[in-house]
């Protein structure tokens, strides 16, 4: 079902608001992505960074009316809005987990149903449209999420089944992992770099957009191209399912050369996205969990990594 029609429910994530009159100033400051970029019309991916450039959290940004919301792993949520609020009490800024006041919907093929729902959403990659209290957000691969107040939720998931058969989760997660979207978990937290996930080649880093925690460990990596660890695709034959954070070995080193950061079921066998170092890359001798662990294949992503035309945000 993954390269057809379906709907799923979102529920592995929640929504970290952050409203207030000063939000657009704080948020600024402290996440990879330009929200003089962000409108009505327009979200991005982004990520919040330690002060030595590691991930704390990513997610989707979309814009409300007075404010922002986040979406990013669920675990996430509580820690990421303990450690802003420490912050946001020196602006008129507000941090509130809206994880239950929402609901979203992944959606494939889906541009009738938001349509009839009054969202007429564009192709282009991270646009956004809204109709009411709805927002439908497009995703690089031409997938959408819709947004929605949770009490909403019971309409809108009658309404979608009626036009659309509804998938787990999974096919979702592997449309996620075909698209080359990595992100942090709580078993990933401050593992990466935003750049060994390819956070850039996706929009959700600036280079232009000045000073924010982590940003010149980020912009020193982008610049003096210094990166030895990146995101791959890979396949795995089996049913197994590795954790996010799982290790991967090669003969090329004694010790772990990579992370799984997202995997997914694939019929009779699992693709995933990992962190791996280039060496090993290269070598092509990758197995999952120890030297003589499961073998795992390597395989393309969709997009190419450009250093020149990153920088330009």
């Amino acid at each position: 079902m993954a390269d057809s029609a379906y709907f799923t429910l979102l529920d592995h994530e929640g929504l970290l608001a952050v409203r207030g009159a000063d939000a657009a100033k704080f948020l600024q400051g402290q996440v990879t992505c330009n929200l003089n970029y962000l409108s009505a019309s327009q979200s991005s991916l982004g990520a919040r960074c330690t002060p030595k450039g590691r991930m704390l959290s990513s997610f989707r940004i979309v814009p409300v009316d007075d404010g922002y919301l986040l979406a990013m792993a669920r675990e996430l949520i509580e820690p990421q809005q303990a450690d802003l609020q420490k912050y946001a009490v020196f602006s008129k800024s507000k941090l509130t987990d809206e994880s239950a006041a929402w609901v979203r919907f992944g959606l494939a093929g889906g541009d009738a149903v938001l349509g009839d729902l009054g969202l007429h959403l564009g192709p282009a990659s991270d646009s956004v449209a809204s109709a009411g209290p709805l927002l439908a957000v497009r995703l690089s691969d031409g997938r959408a999420e819709l947004w929605a107040p949770a009490a909403e939720a019971e309409r809108l998931q009658g309404r979608l089944a009626a036009l659309l058969p509804q998938a787990p989760l999974n096919d979702w997660l592997l449309a996620q992992v075909r698209a080359g979207v990595g992100q942090v978990f709580g078993a990933t937290r401050e593992l990466f770099i935003p750049q060994m996930i390819n956070l850039q080649a996706l929009g959700g880093v600036s280079f232009k957009k000045g000073c924010y925690t982590g940003q010149e460990i980020v912009a020193r990596m982008q610049y003096l191209g210094k990166l030895k660890r990146r995101l791959q695709r890979l396949r795995l034959v089996g049913s197994e399912l590795p954790t996010v954070g799982s290790e991967l070995f090669s003969p090329v080193h004694g010790s772990s050369v990579g992370e799984v950061v997202l995997a997914a079921q694939a019929g009779d066998a699992i693709e995933l996205l990992a962190v791996l170092q280039d060496d090993a890359v290269n070598d092509g001798r990758i197995h999952l969990g120890s030297s003589e662990g499961p073998t795992l294949t390597l395989l393309d992503l969709p997009y190419q990594l450009d250093a020149d035309k990153e920088i330009q945000r």
